[in-house]
């Protein structure tokens, strides 16, 4: 008896020695960061940048791999169904967490099939209109679209994207009948709102922010409980009309579920030391997106509220999977 016990024992100290000896030479060849959002987005801007302090940190490639599709649930299966050795990451946003009760007979659920490993950053969003709508601040485009029913299009980056619900949520709180435009990704979506093929977005501040200073789009209000000190003369929709809203976009990574603990709390060490460098946030700041600096088990806790707000707003809006 004491033989098999002492034999299980060294079985699980062999199996956690195997680990970290595993943890402490990981990795040892490229990494891919599966991106299910279209390119030249935040997911996939953000997405390039901690690959490459992660390159510079662990000396092999982290690679990002874009793969859009079906509200980013094409590329999120994708990786809850690759090996979970640490090796396939996935860039996710606040759209996952809608995802879980917008779309919710998806082939994966995103905390039994995903291990969480560190948030990236958030940014506040601003509802933009090309020029050529007349409407000069957010009571003016409420009133007009109000007046006409229907006829005002909103673009966006997919279905369940902060894009997308941003403007859910407006249309709920502000009783306006305006009509959902899905792209499949935000850089078509916002050329196609410069071009004047859509009348308006909900946008990153980051991306839209230049577009805004040099008035190809008319800026009527930002998301955040406060003023974006990017956008400082523009009020929030809070302010400007509609008590109470407010929405962000987020981003952060995920491993699938399996990974070695001890892999997870590497890369999530390592995120994190990228994320508290002062230059950084001085860096972001400058472009309206702030760091978000947490252990796993705070992500975790983070994923689990996120995911019961947006069930929520779901609710509230009466969001559809195909609209």
């Amino acid at each position: 008896m004491f033989r098999s016990i002492a034999r299980y024992c060294g079985g699980l100290l062999l199996a956690a020695c195997a680990a970290i000896a595993s943890a402490q030479g990981y990795p040892s060849k490229p990494v891919r960061i599966i991106v299910p959002f279209a390119a030249g987005g935040p997911a996939d801007i953000y997405a390039r940048f901690i690959g490459q302090k992660l390159s510079e940190s662990f000396g092999q490639p982290f690679v990002v791999d874009d793969r859009p599709g079906a509200g980013s649930i094409i590329g999120t299966d994708a990786v809850a169904k690759s090996a979970p050795d640490g090796y396939t990451l996935l860039m996710m946003s606040n759209t996952q967490t809608v995802n879980e009760s917008l779309v919710p007979n998806k082939p994966y659920a995103l905390m039994r099939d995903f291990a969480p490993v560190a948030p990236i950053n958030y940014s506040d969003l601003v509802l933009v209109v090309h020029p050529s709508v007349p409407a000069n601040n957010l009571a003016d485009l409420i009133k007009l679209a109000k007046s006409k029913p229907g006829a005002l299009n909103y673009a966006s980056s997919g279905t369940g994207t902060p894009y997308h619900m941003a403007g859910e949520l407006f249309k709920a709180m502000a009783g306006v009948d305006i009509l959902h435009v899905p792209y499949k990704g935000s850089s078509q979506a916002r050329t196609d709102v410069l071009g004047g093929q859509v009348q308006m977005m909900f946008d990153a501040v980051p991306t839209m922010a230049e577009h805004i200073k040099t008035g190809r789009v008319k800026a009527v209000g930002t998301s955040g409980k406060t003023r974006s000190s990017v956008l400082p003369a523009v009020p929030t929709i809070a302010e400007a009309g509609v008590p109470g809203y407010e929405a962000t976009i987020w981003l952060g990574i995920m491993a699938p579920k399996g990974t070695p603990p001890t892999v997870v709390n590497r890369l999530n060490t390592e995120i994190n030391k990228v994320l508290s460098r002062p230059e950084l946030r001085d860096e972001w700041a400058k472009q309206g997106a702030f760091p978000l600096v947490m252990k796993t088990d705070e992500f975790e806790h983070y994923l689990h509220d996120d995911i019961a707000k947006w069930e929520r707003i779901v609710k509230i809006s009466g969001a559809k999977p195909d609209q």
